[in-house]
């Protein structure tokens, strides 16, 4: 009787079929424990809580579409048979979630509801059929390439895009696998679809699903502690990273999670880019929709790490990668093998992998800080996302300049508040933090996956002037978001002018439609290591000090960080947008 071949995964042969050794699962327990150390698992009542808001979700998603039939005009028969879809994607529907995690969903209605309709009800829809005070911080952006509507479902953060397929009636069980479902879709229905069909396809890719997601969460955690996890910023997201793994584990089909993680980086850094990363060979369309081709189409021949994502149409979930950020992944790739080979041979452990990284206390001597500031809450919401979509368009101009061997961005901003009381007071804060409010800085938590298309930020309330400050006195909040660009100059590097390729960012900056020059503004300033402000060093770091120079006589009073004079931010001001007239 001949013996069936097990399946093959990937576009390669496998590289071992060999079972893992009683070291490798050892090792590969202490790292479950360590991720739990970690706490990179939640409680089982958590993910139950995650069920109870996603079957509340279903129910208010068939209920918005039974009335906009109504409203539409058709019968209760047709309203109550149209149904609609509730989906999950990305982390969630991976199975890498955690405490404080976010749901991507989506909700898949029939072709009859549009847009306009789920923006007109869904969001009163929540607030009626939720139990009362659960759903807070609603957030409509229906002008966003792909719609959503993002809000609080109690306490857990729920992003929820939108698609109407060309399908009468939408069953639960509904599968968005096969080209058939993105017919006649315009592209943001296709990548509103595509973040669930994707997801759907890593897991039937890879070989030991439970293998996966363990190696998964290692590798997530690692680079969220590298700071190398934002695809906004020119650095892998989460579903890039996801297929890196399971490109690792359809390799090596038997191996065990800790061997997969020392596989992942010694493949991952000497890979041979742009080859690909394919998890399966790319699928002919019939459709007219556009797929990741560099003998094809020319911008896809200047990607440097492409990932490509199996569902059809294929794209390129890398595209955003700079010739300064691949060199900072690599070298984080290295030093992430240089342990876990160490980890695998009992010299270290595995929390040794997972320390954060040094961006701001040991990486650069040299910064930019990109400030975009506006002197109104709701301006700076989509200001600071907009600024922070083209940060990377900055590193790619640096990467060009003959003095700067890296030039890498940090992959959160930093979100300030500066009360201001005249003019001169105003346009001081949008460059230095004299007028800073306490306590008001936040960095940002979630790196933003695709600000080209859905640009989102954090906001904070307006600080109120005190109540002993006189009644007629004018108070200004200026909020700002800064960036910074940590700066690797060449060696023998001399002269660091900068001005070309700032204001050249500037310019595409202020292109955008929404800008107000009345409202919005933006500086870039030069910042050395010992002038960071502090709130950028968390507990444990150290603050680099400034060198210490033989003095010549008399004594100087040392300026604090948290300090700049008017002098001192006009020396380090590269450029800035002209006022407001």
């Amino acid at each position: 009787m001949a013996s069936s071949e097990p399946p093959r995964y990937g576009v390669t042969a496998p590289l071992s079929t060999a079972l893992p050794t009683e070291n490798e699962i050892a090792c590969t327990h202490s790292l479950i424990e360590e991720l739990k150390r970690q706490n990179n698992y939640e409680s089982a009542a958590e993910t139950n809580k995650r069920t109870v808001v996603l079957q509340s979700l279903q129910a208010i998603a068939e209920e918005f579409v039974k009335q906009v039939c109504r409203a539409q005009g058709k019968s209760e028969r047709v309203a109550n048979a149209a149904g609609a879809k509730i989906c999950t994607y990305g982390s969630f529907r991976l199975g890498v979630f955690g405490p404080g995690s976010d749901i991507d969903t989506l909700v898949v209605a029939p072709e009859n509801v549009k847009k306009d309709d789920y923006f007109k009800y869904f969001p009163d829809l929540l607030t009626k059929m939720a139990p009362k005070g659960s759903i807070t911080d609603v957030t409509l952006v229906p002008d966003a390439f792909v719609p959503i509507i993002k809000f609080e479902y109690s306490g857990i953060s729920i992003d929820l895009i939108f698609a109407s397929i060309h399908l009468e009636q939408v069953p639960r069980d509904l599968s968005l696998q096969g080209q058939d479902m993105l017919r006649g879709l315009d592209e943001a229905g296709v990548r509103s679809l595509n973040g669930t069909r994707v997801t759907d396809e890593i897991l039937a890719l890879v070989p030991q699903t439970g293998v996966f997601r363990t190696a998964l969460r290692g590798v997530k955690l690692w680079a969220q502690r590298r700071a190398i996890y934002a695809n906004i910023m020119g650095f892998p997201g989460g579903v890039a990273w996801a297929m890196m793994v399971a490109r690792i584990c359809q390799l090596y089909p038997k191996a065990a999670a800790s061997t997969i993680v020392l596989k992942f980086f010694r493949l991952m850094e000497k890979w041979q880019w742009p080859m690909p990363v394919l998890l399966k060979a790319i699928e002919p369309g019939e459709s007219l929709l556009k797929q990741w081709n560099p003998k094809l189409y020319h911008q896809d021949r200047f990607h440097l790490m492409p990932i490509i994502t199996p569902a059809f149409p294929c794209m390129c979930a890398t595209h955003n990668i700079t010739q300064s950020t691949k060199l900072v992944i690599q070298r984080e790739l290295k030093r992430g093998g240089d342990i876990t080979d160490k980890i695998m041979s009992g010299k270290l452990s595995w929390k040794e992998l997972f320390v954060k990284n040094t961006f701001f206390a040991k990486d650069y001597k040299y910064y930019l800080s990109v400030i975009a500031s506006s002197t109104s809450e709701e301006s700076q919401l989509i200001w600071s996302g907009a600024v922070e979509s083209k940060v990377r368009f900055l590193c790619g101009y640096l990467d060009s300049h003959p003095s700067i061997a890296i030039a890498c961005p940090f992959n959160k901003g930093f979100e300030r508040q500066h009360k201001c009381h005249t003019d001169e007071e105003i346009e001081k804060a949008k460059t230095c933090l004299d007028y800073q409010v306490k306590d008001s800085s936040a960095e940002n938590t979630e790196p933003k996956e695709q600000h080209s298309n859905v640009v989102e930020t954090n906001g904070h309330e307006e600080v109120k002037p005190k109540q002993e400050e006189s009644l007629t006195e004018k108070v200004t909040t200026v909020y700002t978001t800064t960036y910074y660009v940590g700066l690797e100059l060449e060696e023998g590097a001399k002269s660091l002018d900068l001005s070309f390729e700032v204001d050249k960012f500037k310019g595409r900056c202020i292109m955008w439609d929404k800008y107000d020059q009345d409202l919005m503004a933006l500086n870039v300033v030069h910042t050395k290591n010992c002038d960071l402000p502090d709130d950028v060093f968390t507990e444990g770091e150290v603050k680099p000090s400034r060198s210490s120079k033989k003095k010549t006589g008399g004594t100087s009073k040392k300026r604090a960080a948290t300090e700049s004079s008017s002098d001192t931010a006009a020396k380090r001001q590269q450029t800035k947008l002209p006022a407001a007239s």
